[in-house]
């Protein structure tokens, strides 16, 4: 009896488990979870060998297999003969060769037949092959052809056989899970013989989609709006997915977030929803300078200035003026698109945030102390600060050695590390940008936030259920309310301590204008957030190439109100995280080669990330 019994018991709690887990949700609050819990560091702007430019100045051990092997972790030899190896494996990578004479030195190298066919394809080779000098003068030849848009070489089977390379090693390298290989090229536009206007394109999908097309190039076009009919055609004919990247309007001389079209043209609604359909992020930091802010843009800025370009274009061809500016940066790319809004019905410039290196070395790094170059030629040696990065025609527009960046990193907030996950996470732009270090930054807008939601171990849990994530948007404003955001950020784990965390604002004023304000939320070391704060003060030894910790704080939070709310007025609202202030590129330089720095190489600097803006709309 006692045994049937003990029987019946055990059947009938076996019947309840059965019945409570058909009626009632899981016990596991993460089963079935689509939030993105995990942040993803990777550079999604790269350029190996198949580049021309790359090829050309020196990078040839280093084809896009190379590149893959050296962002997951692997040890590489560099062109220099030096070892490299990046201090942790980063999560993603995509190889982004220019699509104008895709593949040119690889061709070069193998004497390929199909190339030596070509009258410009066998003077190159020959002249390649002559040594150092002859090499140079093919680079400048070939730069020069990519500028005007003066296609030399057409060969539809040296492209392919190519861009088949580029896609095997993505699709051989990519490991769902662990590491992603996303397919990709760069359309390289640089109207006017110079000037920036280039995209990285991005794919979702493996090789059986994107081995149906070949990459669109500038030489088929230099209008973006053609660009995107060609990626409106590729997502027709193959059922994939695709979106471009914009990058460093520093050097478009006033092109990347112009008012006007290629054409010169007013922006119309349609081109409005076509950008904003295509291009979702932004490239706002690199090696060739950051493009958040500029000094004459936000005089009010103490931290405008941070690794600023602004001489001329790309090509140091043309010079800056003043005027171009505001259509070169992050923040008034921001503060643009309100107004063209407003204007249009329809943000072109709904950009989020993401930053990458644009090295042309195989190695994407941007790791101080672990500087590769933009290019071969400025590979760690005794004389590349010192030595000429871009040479211009007009020596002051010239570029040089030390005014090269260390950045940056692209963060990706995903539920997964896979190609589908990563990229569907840059078309909601739950992104953000970092000059190099690996900080984890959460940013999130509402209307019913308290100051205790952000000291909750479900911070991120309450911050998509009571509002939106970074690259999101509030609107209607309840009557009444203001909105609230919280903000967290942690240190990179082998990097600097935080100094502050900044909320950036921008909004459309009553009369029509733009305005912007920035606001210390909170400060490291006690300092209290809201007047102007003081220096956090500096720990670097430039001589050693050394910092402590001793200073900022591991992580900053808070929930932070706008004070200046007002409800029928356009705003975006992104966060600006700045570490204390640590050792530059150039000061672990000094020390390794024991040489001087030229005196206007900067030796310290303060890194920092960049989330995707938050935007409010009116209901009206």
């Amino acid at each position: 009896m006692e045994k049937l019994l003990l029987t019946t018991a055990v059947l009938l709690a076996l019947n309840i488990g059965t019945a409570n887990a058909e009626e009632t949700k899981s016990y596991s609050p993460y089963a079935g979870s689509e939030q993105p819990r995990n942040v993803y560091f990777g550079d999604t702007h790269l350029h190996t060998t198949y580049s021309p430019d790359a090829g050309l100045t020196g990078t040839v051990k280093l084809t896009p297999s190379g590149a893959y092997r050296f962002a997951r972790g692997d040890e590489v030899e560099a062109d220099n003969g030096m070892m490299a190896k990046l201090n942790r494996p980063l999560d993603f990578l995509v190889v982004t060769d220019h699509a104008g004479y895709l593949g040119l030195i690889p061709k070069i190298r193998s004497s390929d037949p199909e190339l030596l066919k070509n009258k410009w394809g066998k003077k190159w080779h020959d002249q390649y092959k002559t040594g150092p000098d002859g090499a140079y003068a093919t680079a400048l030849e070939v730069i020069n052809t990519l500028a005007v848009g003066d296609q030399k070489i057409k060969s539809e089977k040296i492209m392919r056989s190519a861009w088949e390379v580029i896609t095997k090693a993505a699709d051989t390298y990519n490991d769902p899970g662990k590491f992603t290989a996303l397919h990709g090229y760069e359309w390289t536009s640089m109207p006017n013989g110079g000037n920036n206007l280039h995209r990285v394109v991005i794919f979702k999908d493996d090789a059986k989609k994107t081995n149906q097309i070949l990459p669109f190039s500038a030489f088929d076009s230099e209008d973006p709006e053609d660009l995107w009919a060609f990626l409106d055609g590729y997502e027709k004919k193959t059922g994939g997915t695709v979106l471009a990247i914009a990058h460093n309007g520093n050097v478009s001389n006033g092109l990347m977030f112009s008012d006007k079209d290629f054409k010169g043209k007013a922006l119309t609604r349609s081109y409005a929803e076509t950008r904003a359909r295509w291009e979702p992020i932004y490239e706002i930091t690199q090696m060739k300078g950051d493009g958040e802010a500029h000094p004459y843009l936000s005089p009010d800025d103490e931290f405008a200035d941070y690794e600023t370009w602004d001489k001329g274009n790309l090509l140091g061809n043309a010079p800056k003026e003043k005027s171009m500016l505001k259509h070169e940066y992050g923040r008034s790319a921001l503060k643009l698109g309100l107004k063209m809004e407003d204007q249009l019905g329809v943000n072109p410039f709904k950009i989020g945030f993401i930053g990458s290196t644009d090295a042309h070395t195989g190695l994407a790094s941007s790791e101080e102390n672990n500087q590769w170059g933009k290019v071969t030629l400025k590979e760690p040696s005794a004389h590349r600060a010192e030595a000429v990065l871009i040479e211009s025609p007009t020596p002051e527009l010239s570029t040089w050695g030390y005014e090269q960046a260390a950045s940056g990193y692209a963060a990706v907030w995903a539920k997964e590390n896979t190609r589908e996950a990563l990229f569907e996470a840059m078309q909601r732009r739950e992104t953000y940008a970092t000059t190099g270090p690996r900080m984890t930054v959460r940013f999130f807008g509402g209307w019913e936030f308290t100051s205790d939601d952000v000291h909750r171990p479900n911070f991120a849990d309450i911050g998509y259920a009571k509002g939106v994530p970074m690259g999101g948007d509030l609107t209607n404003a309840p009557k009444g309310k203001v909105p609230s955001f919280i903000v967290q950020a942690a240190k990179d784990p082998d990097g600097a301590n935080l100094d502050r965390v900044q909320v950036v604002k921008g909004w459309l004023d009553a009369d029509g204008k733009t305005q912007e304000k920035v606001y210390d939320v909170a400060l490291a070391d006690g300092r209290k957030a809201g007047a102007k704060a003081s220096s956090i003060g500096s720990t670097v030894d430039v001589e050693n190439a050394t910092y402590t910790n001793t200073i900022g704080d591991a992580e900053l939070a808070t929930v932070w109100t706008d004070p200046d709310f007002d409800g029928s007025e356009r705003a975006f609202y992104y966060v600006r995280v700045i570490e204390i202030p640590t050792p530059r590129w150039t000061a672990f330089d000094k020390k390794f080669f024991n040489v001087e720095m030229p005196e206007k190489a900067v030796m310290a600097m303060q890194e920092r990330a960049y989330t995707s803006p938050i935007w409010y709309t009116p209901s009206n």
